[in-house]
């Protein structure tokens, strides 16, 4: 099979229903990227420590994709972050990184297209900020990163029109990018990518994606409508021309 661009979906959404339509109705994208997810509990295991057992949980699954997720460590907070890999795609070995980055919040998958190795990174950084942090404190050397995305929870002018103010935290998420040979994507319309359920709050971007310097046209991925009333986060478009991502460096 040769391929020659990726369609990629990206959604912060909570709503298991939300995220089961979305599975549902987007078999043409070949990527998807969750992040706030929910997980659901399967059952109860049995356990020597607890008379009541265990809750054995997992994130939405389904037939037409492959699911990569952090199992989650019950003693503390569940994985924030999912990617799901259209089946038509798993002659390309799709993997799951843990042994380069492990944090709950951060999923790197890798995949050969065409023979050539190429990586995907999802993102979910709270209002600490502290996978911000992590990621810049991190020695991380990857070749061939196609795409970062995700929800940043930082407002900013740099991506922003709306927004008056610049932060630091801004700073070190380009430095970041950087590292990985990336550059901010701006969208093709320039619209909210959260709506606030309060008033007193005003809409924000705070999905944003990243791309290769060496793509001719980093400026193309689109915000769609707010999507889902059950979600508060539209979600952010994106065809990636392969021909295009030779990018070793």
């Amino acid at each position: 099979m040769i391929l020659k661009e990726l369609g990629i979906f990206s959604q912060n959404v909570r709503n298991n229903l939300v995220v089961k339509t979305i599975l549902e109705v987007n078999f043409n994208f070949n990527i998807i990227f969750i992040q706030k997810l929910s997980w659901i509990t399967i059952r109860s295991i049995l356990s020597s420590v607890n008379s009541e057992g265990i809750p054995l949980v997992e994130v939405v699954n389904h037939l037409n994709w492959l699911t990569f997720a952090r199992e989650p460590d019950m003693s503390k907070e569940c994985p924030r972050v999912t990617i799901f890999i259209n089946i038509r795609l798993a002659s390309f070995h799709p993997s799951f990184h843990k042994d380069i980055i492990d944090h709950r919040d951060i999923i790197l998958t890798s995949f050969f297209v065409n023979n050539e190795l190429f990586w995907i990174i999802n993102i979910y950084s709270d209002s600490s900020h502290f996978v911000i942090k992590y990621l810049k404190n991190m020695k991380i050397n990857i070749c061939n990163l196609l795409i970062m995305t995700g929800n940043f929870n930082i407002c900013d002018s740099l991506w922003d029109p709306s927004f008056p103010h610049h932060s630091s935290i801004s700073d070190n998420l380009i430095i970041i990018a950087d590292s990985f040979n990336l550059n901010l994507s701006m969208p093709t319309n320039h619209v909210p990518t959260r709506y606030s359920n309060n008033n007193n709050d005003s809409n924000s971007v705070i999905n944003l994606i990243f791309l290769p310097y060496s793509f001719s046209k980093l400026d193309n991925h689109t915000i769609l409508p707010n999507w889902q009333l059950t979600s508060d986060h539209v979600l952010l478009t994106i065809t990636i021309p392969i021909a295009e991502a030779n990018i070793n460096h």
